[in-house]
Formats: C-alpha cells, sequence, structure tokens
C-alpha cells in the first residue's frame, strides 16, 4: 500500500517506470547469479519491483477511464493478472525443460523491456496531489502486519505453527494490525481510511476475493502432487493440464462486465461464487485414483468459470469504494488481499490435504516395516518414490492422497458457500457503489 500510495502523490507513470526497472535489473541479476545468496537478494528486489508495478497499473486503469469503459478495462486487467500466473508458470517449465532454471528470469526481462517501451509512449502520467504529508507510520505498520501474516501462513506448515520464529511473526503481524487500524482511525488523511470497510462494496469485495484467491492456490497445491505423484506425469505436462482452467477464468473476467451490467455486480459476483463452488464439489466428488485427468476436469472448468466471474466485480467493487486521490492504495489493497488469500488458501487446504493424506495411509500401513512406513507417511512423493517394489504400497498411497484431496475440497466448498451466503446478503449494491470524492 505505500508503494500505491507514492503512486498517487507523486506520479503513477514514474512510480510504474521504476518497478519495471527495478524488476527488469532484479531478473538480470538472478539470471547471472552465482550463488544463493545474491539470487535471494535479488528476487528480494524483484518483490519491491512488483509491488511497484501491480498496484500502478490498477491505478492508471481506474483514475484514467471514464466510467462507461472503467468496467471492460478491470476486466482485462483481472483476466491478465490472474490467468497470467499460470500461463506463467507453463511458460517457466518450458524453459526448465528446454534450457536451465537460468532462462526463467529472460522472458522476464524480454517483457519488461517491452512494457517500458509501451508505458513511455501510451501510459498517461497521473497525480493527486495532496497538502497533508504522507502517512510513514500508517506505512510501517502495513509492512509488518502483512509481512508478518504471510510469513505465518507460508512458513508454518514447514516450521511448524508452535515454533518461536512463527509465534512471533504471529506476534507481529496481531499487533501491526492492531496499531495500523488504531492509527489510521486518528490521522486526517491516512493511508486507509479503514472506516470505508463498512461500506458493502469495499467488505463484500475484500472478502470475495480473499476466498476466491485462497481456494484457487489450494486447489493448485491439490493438483499438481496428484498429476505428478499419482498420475505419473512430468512438471510440464502437469503446467499443461491446467491451461483450461486458466483460459476459462480469463474468457469469464472479460465477459463479467457484461453480465454485471444486465444484472448487477453482487449477482454476478454470487453466481461466479456459487460456479466455484460446484467446481470444488465435482473435484470432490469425481476424482479417483483410476479415473485420471477426466475425473478433475469438469471441477476444474467450473472453478475457471467461477473464479473468472467473481473477480471482476470484486476488483472493480474494492477500486470504486475509495476516492480518485486513493486508487493506488486501493489497488495496492487489491493485490494485498489476493496475496493474504493465496497464503491463507494454501496454508489450510495443504494442512488438510496432509493431514487427511496422513489418517488415510495410517489404516493401510499395517504389516509394512516402520522405517518405510515413516517414509510414506511423509507425503505421496515419498510414497511413491520408496514404494516402487510394491505396486499395492504405491497404490495405497495414491488412494491415500485422494481421500485427503476431497477433505480439502469439501472443505474449500463450504468455505467458498459461506462466502457466497455474505455476499448474497452484504456484498456490493445491484450497481456497484462508488464514492466520489473528486
Amino acid at each position: 500500500m505505500p508503494l500505491g500510495a507514492a503512486g498517487d502523490r507523486w506520479g503513477r507513470k514514474p512510480v510504474l517506470l521504476t518497478g519495471l526497472a527495478l524488476f527488469g535489473v532484479a531478473n538480470v541479476v538472478a539470471g547471472l547469479a552465482p550463488s544463493a545468496g545474491i539470487l535471494m537478494a535479488a528476487r528480494l528486489l524483484s518483490g519491491v519491483g512488483a509491488a511497484m508495478i501491480m498496484p500502478v497499473t490498477l491505478a492508471v486503469i481506474t483514475s484514467t477511464f471514464p466510467d462507461s469503459e472503467r468496467s471492460k478495462a478491470i476486466g482485462v486487467w483481472t483476466a491478465v493478472a490472474g490467468g497470467g500466473g499460470i500461463l506463467g508458470m507453463f511458460l517457466s517449465a518450458v524453459l526448465v525443460d528446454l534450457a536451465s532454471w537460468r532462462w526463467l528470469f529472460v522472458l522476464p526481462v524480454v517483457l519488461v523491456l517491452a512494457a517500458i517501451t509501451v508505458t513511455l509512449r501510451s501510459v498517461p502520467n497521473s497525480r493527486e496531489p495532496s497538502r497533508h504529508g504522507f502517512d510513514a507510520v500508517g506505512s510501517l505498520l502495513s509492512m509488518v502486519t502483512v509481512v508478518g501474516l504471510i510469513f505465518v501462513l507460508q512458513e508454518g506448515p514447514e516450521r511448524g505453527w508452535t515454533a518461536p520464529v512463527t509465534l512471533l511473526s504471529l506476534l507481529a503481524g496481531v499487533v501491526g494490525g492492531i496499531g495500523f487500524v488504531a492509527w489510521e482511525l486518528r490521522q486526517q488523511a491516512p493511508l486507509l481510511d479503514v472506516r470505508l470497510f463498512r461500506t458493502r462494496g469495499l467488505a463484500g469485495g475484500s472478502v470475495a476475493l480473499l476466498v476466491v484467491f485462497g481456494v484457487q492456490a489450494g486447489i493448485f497445491v491439490v493438483l499438481f502432487p496428484y498429476f505428478q505423484a499419482v498420475l505419473g506425469w512430468s512438471g510440464l505436462h502437469a503446467t499443461l493440464a491446467l491451461m483450461p482452467t486458466a483460459l476459462l477464468m480469463m474468457a469469464a473476467s472479460g465477459l463479467a462486465p457484461r453480465v454485471a451490467a444486465r444484472i448487477g455486480s453482487r449477482p454476478t459476483m454470487v453466481t461466479g461464487i456459487v460456479v466455484g463452488t460446484a467446481g470444488l464439489a465435482l473435484m470432490a466428488g469425481l476424482v479417483s485414483v483410476d479415473g485420471g485427468y477426466l475425473s478433475v476436469l469438469p471441477g476444474m472448468l467450473a472453478m475457471g468459470l467461477g473464479m473468472g466471474l467473481t473477480m471482476t466485480p470484486s476488483t472493480e467493487a474494492i477500486t470504486s469504494s475509495l476516492p480518485r486521490d486513493r486508487q493506488g492504495v486501493a489497488s495496492a489493497l487489491n493485490d494485498v488481499t489476493r496475496e493474504l488469500g493465496t497464503a491463507l488458501g494454501v496454508a489450510l487446504l495443504g494442512t488438510i490435504l496432509a493431514a487427511g493424506y496422513r489418517g488415510a495411509i495410517n489404516s493401510r500401513l499395517a504389516g509394512v516395516p516402520a522405517d518405510l512406513a515413516d517414509t510414506v507417511r511423509q507425503g505421496i512423493a515419498n510414497a511413491v518414490a520408496a514404494g516402487t517394489r510394491s505396486p499395492s504400497l504405491v497404490h495405497a498411497a495414491k488412494q491415500s492422497f485422494v481421500d485427503g484431496w476431497q477433505q480439502a475440497m469439501w472443505v474449500g466448498a463450504a468455505v467458498m458457500a459461506a462466502v457466497g451466503v455474505y455476499v448474497l446478503l452484504w456484498g456490493p449494491e445491484i450497481t456497484t457503489e462508488r464514492i466520489s470524492h473528486e
């Protein structure tokens, strides 16, 4: 959010160009990195660049396009931002298979050069001068909150939920969040006016986006080991299998503004959530060890359609709830919501999958030597590797993974259904709320 606010205050185009330059340089350094330390530093720098790029790109759209065209533009942005990640994974897998991991950083550099050229030629500069000072304290507290919570969600499953570093990060995130809210409520020109979460648009859009991205990320945590360990596919093949979901999600994101114009934002969001919930139920009910790709494809297609219909009106609901001079902050909040949802979904559904697998495999390890049983309990990949001489053990591990899959998908469906009810009752109004402070 601080970098989004910087774009609002000092010019969105300069911040965008700076972010692109940082991102490009970081990827060059990463591709040439002679050590892991330099690679990690380069990735950190690329994260800073991305934090400047993403909110500003959306802010440029919301602050320059007229109301009549804004929804369509947001739909295009959402389609690229949502489906682009899956397309990026596919291209990365192709580069790794054909060349080496260093080539992963070549494509971003090429795209950065193209983006800088287009930005210089076509993107207008816009800024919203303010007579108030920059909210440095709120910016610091927001960063502590987000970093602390995301670290807990990403590292908790690996390091342990009761590990000291996990608990300290959780404490930092919670205290930072409480401090952020308390500080923002006292400011005349806050980084983010938290009172706006009382509005249907900001609250409903944020909750919907948080859950949709959480479920999407959680599904990928389940799909990749299913494709690779259960079906025996390569990483490239597994990524290619996600393309129907990505393409349908991108198409639905572009279609969503037209649907919302006819029936309203809230019905469109609810429809998307219902379709996505049905997709999770299909994946839970149809998946099997022997059913292969066709047993999960219907659910994947429904999820792609549902996510696409939900993401665009949710994004517009968030950005429309903040005034023009806070569009960078609104766009950054949109990005933070996506990232938090992703981390939360991976942690929640990944944990349920792992627990379901261990519970199911324990009942199938009678007579298996203790050392081998311990290896099999660690996960499906270890089980497949350790059980090469025992087809029955491998099949038992695969069936246990499917059992855990079903538990994770049913939990995801329940969460999606609950959010659908929330959006139906308290989501954005039929016509997306717009708060004008121009």
